[in-house]
């Protein structure tokens, strides 16, 4: 037998990763050495791993930057409309394996490392994720900016330059203990600081009311300061521009007439205005009003706006005017999207710009800021949803406050007129909530000064128009739309898990990863023995090699040949990790009860991180890490089953994780997950899912057949049918022998013997409070759990499923989201047109 190929080896025989050209690695190899030349001669003479990292990636972006000087030049020439996606999370994971993969530079990458004498993957090992979100909304906006690239769209991401972004989760006796992310530490290869581009933001203050009108004065100043990375498409050589501002003191700041005398304590107090941009807030789901908050809410819109109106003005159109006056075109040259309502505040502060400043009328500042700004709904969770109290919006942005007054009065006449009387509807629909204190409701003023609203799956989008936003919906309701979430096949496939992709182009050819509907040719290979024995071939490999991953991280040994059950997500109530925990302890206890049966195995792992302030997260981390312990010391048990929780989730762990899945779970509580979009990379790495009717999970079953996925539970009409009734959990407790079993091992401290009464929190949640309902869908659960265990015998039969369900997946690529975007909202259509490559002239 030929000896085993080693990773380099088997890396090179992957054609989808571009073919190593021999001039393509000589240059690499000319280049990164001079790189690290460079990168030495400064301060030592000994070179370390992260020196060579250094030096690859400062080799790769040498390749960027003359497409990204090109496709900026060719957008001012041709002056498209231009898209500005506003999010206050971009969840962008490492950066240069993407950028290898997009400018088709992987394999001569690889090569030449490897004639160094270096390995690749260990290189790529040492770069820091850039952890700038919590979860699903920072990681859609990330695929966004990849997706917009990749279709040919003059697209901006705006968002903030962290300091520190979403904490390192580390776990301690059982516990989540926090870390600060010092992802800087070593310095950004991938982006640029521009100063030149610097700008005012101003908060506190008064208004005046001159002849002229409304002054907003006596402002404290913050300046913006942009940072640039390059968003390179996939071999389109289009490079957009995420732009990411971080917050800087002027240098007068806190030197003014009040201060005089103390210059060293006014230097000092510069970190006050420098803190706007330090740390992301590490709530997922979940409304913190504090001031700080709204600070970075209001930094970045009002740099941001400044720049669209800069970029606007001065854009070559057609005319002879060295400068736009006009705002008429402004829609027509403007798109902006707000990533939920955490960028709301665009909507007034686009107003106070064009109304105090430009100098428009109210009408007309008005139909431009709708026909510009478009909003995405990301929740229906009523914890979620922003209401700022107005008393924080009057001391930090007077002006803003009398702005959305008016825009609230004008709103309530106009329903008054349609439904004269009816005083309830005006307060429901109101943009202000009547208490104390009293509100600002964001998700209403994003609705009102947008042309368009959107949901994230079709069921969330039904959701929006019945419930949430219903009030608005019965007036326009041309203005409500879904757009079904998507993933970017790019990094979710060819990235994370090139052996499928390898398979994948063999029996279709490789257009698939720029047109994923293309996956649906393989429906005609489900029964190709050979193929299918390919997949299976690939999921095992990949199976070993999160297992010696595993091994070498965590010390833990885990069996490859059981079923690998996957939660990874945010810890939260309502996605209901405490449900996959039942599960867990019933398993073992029904090999305690028949130790002589057999089982088929599995390794359950479930990762995530909790807030830092959300208690019952914290605790839910606690019993499944209190539940490992137990089962996996337990001989009787043996590697029938083990629960692993996965330290740090984060996104190069999940291109780790996802690809060695066999079984991902999708189990909230029916009309509570949005969309989801773990599930969407589970389903296109060969996973199966057990799963509610909840989020795209709908569209999956009805994209690959219900009969494809472990559909189980509630749906929608059957929790609002039990809301009505009434939810009681004691007669599950008393009804179900198994479930009894558990909740009183917990509530005894089976799994807590030192500290009997830890998990009384959780014990009596579950039993009295419990608003996402578990035990309602336990029974379902569970047999729906030995259904997988039944299909996972058959090795053929279960493959053949995984094939239907990536057959299936193609839906579901952010390339299909965002052509939907910019027909049905941003009104551009994608382009497959290839800028000219910086080494050939300009036509």
């Amino acid at each position: 037998m030929s000896k085993p190929l080693s990773d380099h080896e088997k890396r090179k025989q992957i054609s989808v990763r571009g073919i190593a050209g021999l001039g393509d690695v000589v240059e690499i190899k000319k280049s990164f050495n001079r790189h690290l030349h460079f990168t030495l001669v400064k301060d030592r003479n000994v070179a370390t791993p992260r020196d060579y990292y250094f030096a690859l990636a400062h080799t790769v972006r040498d390749h960027l930057v003359g497409r990204w000087i090109r496709t900026q030049q060719y957008y001012y020439e041709k002056d498209p409309k231009r898209i500005h996606y506003l999010s206050l999370e971009f969840y962008m994971g490492r950066t240069l394996q993407n950028t290898m993969i997009n400018l088709g530079l992987q394999n001569a990458c690889d090569e030449a490392i490897y004639q160094l004498g270096l390995d690749l993957e260990e290189l790529e090992e040492i770069e820091e994720d850039a952890g700038l979100g919590n979860g699903g909304l920072g990681r859609l906006a990330a695929c966004f900016l990849d997706s917009m690239a990749s279709l040919g769209l003059a697209a901006y991401g705006y968002g903030i330059r962290y300091e520190f972004g979403i904490f390192n989760q580390k776990i301690t006796n059982g516990w989540q203990i926090e870390e600060a992310d010092d992802w800087l530490r070593y310095g950004n290869p991938w982006e640029k600081a521009r100063p030149e581009y610097m700008l005012p933001v101003h908060f506190y203050g008064r208004v005046e009311h001159t002849h002229e009108g409304p002054k907003w004065v006596d402002t404290q100043v913050v300046l913006a300061m942009p940072y640039d990375t390059p968003v390179p498409g996939y071999k389109n050589n289009t490079v957009n521009t995420m732009r990411l501002w971080s917050a800087k003191a002027p240098n007068d700041f806190n030197l003014q007439e009040f201060n005089v005398g103390d210059y060293i304590q006014a230097v000092l107090d510069r970190n006050l205005a420098e803190n706007i941009s330090r740390v992301l807030y590490p709530n997922d789901n979940f409304f913190e009003g504090k001031e700080l908050r709204l600070k970075q809410e209001y930094f970045v819109v009002a740099a941001t706006l400044q720049d669209i109106i800069r970029r606007f003005k001065s854009s070559k159109f057609g005319c002879r005017d060295p400068v736009r006056t006009s705002f008429e075109t402004f829609p027509e040259k403007v798109a902006i999207q707000l990533n939920d309502t955490h960028p709301a505040l665009a909507i007034p502060e686009l107003m106070r710009i064009l109304v105090d400043i430009e100098r428009l009328d109210w009408e007309k500042a008005w139909e431009i800021t709708t026909k510009t700004c478009a909003y995405t709904n990301h929740t229906v969770l009523p914890e979620a949803l922003e209401r700022w109290p107005v008393y924080m919006f009057e001391k930090l942005l007077p002006r803003h406050l009398q702005i959305v007054y008016e825009i609230n009065r004008q709103h309530l006449d106009r329903v008054a007129a349609l439904y004269p009387g009816d005083s309830d509807r005006l307060r429901r629909m109101s943009l202000i909530e009547e208490g104390d204190p009293k509100r600002i409701n964001m998700a209403h003023l994003c609705v009102v000064g947008s042309h368009a609203v959107n949901g994230v799956a079709r069921i969330h989008s039904d959701i929006v128009k019945t419930t949430v936003f219903k009030d608005f919906c019965d007036i326009e309701p041309e203005k409500f739309q879904n757009k079904t979430n998507g993933i970017t096949p790019r990094r979710w496939l060819l990235l994370c898990n090139p052996g499928l992709a390898d398979i994948i182009a063999e029996k279709i050819g490789d257009d698939f990863l720029t047109d994923l509907f293309q996956l649906k040719k393989l429906s005609d290979f489900v029964d190709d023995e050979m193929f299918i024995r390919d997949v299976a071939k690939v999921k095992q490999e990949n199976k070993l090699k999160f297992a010696a991953y595993l091994e070498n991280e965590y010390k833990v040994k885990i069996n490859p040949e059981s079923i690998f059950d996957i939660q990874v997500k945010r810890i939260h109530e309502y996605k209901r990790q405490l449900l996959n925990c039942l599960h867990v302890i019933t398993l073992y206890n029904r090999i305690k009860k028949e130790p002589n049966k057999k089982f088929v195995p599995r390794t359950v792992m479930i990762g995530g991180k909790a807030a830092p302030g959300y208690h019952m997260a914290k605790m839910i981390i606690k019993l499944f890490t209190s539940v490992g312990e137990v089962v996996n010391h337990d001989p009787v048990v043996g590697d029938r089953l083990k629960v692993i929780f996965l330290e740090n989730y984060r996104v190069s762990l999940a291109e780790k994780v996802i690809p060695a899945a066999d079984l991902s779970e999708q189990i909230s509580t029916a009309g509570t997950e949005a969309s989801g979009t773990g599930n969407m990379k589970f389903m296109l790495n060969g996973a199966l899912t057990i799963g509610t009717m909840d989020g795209a999970n709908v569209e999956m079953a009805e994209e690959a057949g219900e009969e494809n996925l472990f559909i189980f539970g509630m749906r929608v009409e059957d929790v609002e049918a039990m809301d009505k009734k009434g939810y009681n959990a004691k007669e599950y407790y008393e009804r179900l022998p198994e479930l009894k079993q558990v909740m009183d091992q917990i509530s005894t401290g089976f799994f807590s013997p030192k500290e009997p009464g830890l998990f009384k929190d959780i014990v009596n949640m579950l039993m009295n409070h419990d608003r996402f309902k578990v035990f309602a869908d336990y029974e379902a659960y569970i047999s729906c759990q030995e259904k997988v265990n039944e299909l996972y015998r058959n090795p053929k039969e279960w493959t053949k499923k995984v094939i239907r369900n990536i057959a299936a997946s193609g839906k579901f690529s952010s390339d299909r989201t965002i052509a939907e975007y910019a027909r049905e909202i941003w009104g551009v259509e994608p382009s497959d047109v290839k800028i000219p490559p910086p080494n050939e002239p300009r036509e």
